[in-house]
């Protein structure tokens, strides 16, 4: 009796945590309107502006979402703690960037789908396995330089 109760409720978390993958985001295009944040106002690039635009900071990371409980972006898109991505102030959102830890030289490419870092002079916020892949996890921010490759996602990509 154990192991069927043991199967049962394992297909029973399988089944939420498949239906917590359905689902995207709720956008169309771009996202790049002014928006507010405790009391900062932000104007994000235009998609054509963003193209080949460049900048070097300090990126920190975070972690969304818990199990088979997620997080949302900006885009309303669920987030998992085993996801990439990443979030920028006011690169337009989705938009595929590569980014590169300036101290050892790790490089990763990902996609932007949120809005922060809101702390201090951040310039990005990446996911936990992000932050991994670039080697600054334990240490928490690294210098980065960040580069966009392009803006959107299918017909709406531009490069």
């Amino acid at each position: 009796m154990n192991v069927r109760f043991a199967q049962a409720a394992l297909l029973a978390v399988s089944l939420v945590a498949l239906a917590g993958c359905a689902g995207g985001g709720n956008y169309h295009g771009y996202k790049y309107r002014p928006y507010t944040v405790r009391g900062h106002y932000y104007v994000p690039l235009s998609p054509r502006e963003a193209i080949g635009y460049r900048e070097e900071g300090i990126a920190s990371h975070y972690s969304e979402g818990w199990f088979i409980f997620p997080g949302k972006t900006a885009l309303g898109e669920k987030i998992y703690g085993w996801s990439t991505g990443g979030a920028h102030k006011t690169l337009p959102l989705p938009c595929r960037v590569r980014v590169t830890n300036l101290h050892n030289g790790r490089h990763v490419v990902i996609r932007l789908n949120d809005r922060g870092p809101y702390i201090g002079d951040r310039i990005l916020d990446v996911t936990t396995p992000v932050a991994k892949k670039l080697g600054f996890y334990e240490r928490g921010t690294a210098l980065v330089r960040v580069e966009v490759l392009s803006v959107g996602d299918g017909s709406y990509r531009i490069r």
